[in-house]
């Protein structure tokens, strides 16, 4: 069975191969095999990959986790494959902040056309940049913080147009 996860708005698509005596990823077609090393205490961890120790850093945010690698942040969250077809409404509509924090950049404006994954606005909260995306594709209605602007959590941040039900 595959996984989908986003990272940085784009779709990666993820297997497991093997568990033992090292878990095998394949991720994009290409295999990685990965060992977990010792933790390094609460919410830092290591691990193997292609023998070489990486150090990271894990945070989760609703159902996001946020990634500490190498100097950058990322954000991964896992793609619904049935959230197009069954989801739809109010939720599929509108982007919500998952922590208060500011805007820090805008990257679309009203009234353009945004595929699903595609990062809107990206926020800064507790020193961590995130890139908020597109829960669908559709027509980026409104944009309601800008640049420098603060929010609370769960505050709405961009609206897309109602989808119109064909049939």
């Amino acid at each position: 069975m595959s996984l989908k996860l986003t990272l940085d708005g784009k779709v990666h698509e993820v297997s497991i191969v093997r568990r033992r005596p090292h878990l095998v990823l394949r991720i994009d077609g290409q295999d990685h095999e990965l060992t977990e090393l010792p933790a390094e205490g609460r919410g830092h961890a290591s691990m193997a990959m292609g023998g070489h120790a990486v150090s990271f850093a894990r945070a989760t945010v609703a159902d996001r986790q946020l990634l500490r690698l190498a100097g950058r942040t990322f954000e991964v969250g896992t793609v619904d494959p049935f959230s197009k077809a069954g989801a739809g409404g109010a939720s599929q509509d509108v982007v919500r902040a998952p922590m208060p924090g500011a805007v820090i950049s805008v990257h679309r404006r009203a009234g353009e056309a945004v595929a699903r994954g595609e990062v809107l606005v990206t926020i800064e909260s507790m020193k961590l940049q995130t890139g908020l995306a597109a829960p669908r594709d559709g027509i980026l209605a409104a944009i309601h913080r800008f640049e420098g602007e603060t929010f609370e959590k769960d505050e709405v941040i961009a609206t897309l147009e109602p989808q119109v039900d064909e049939g």
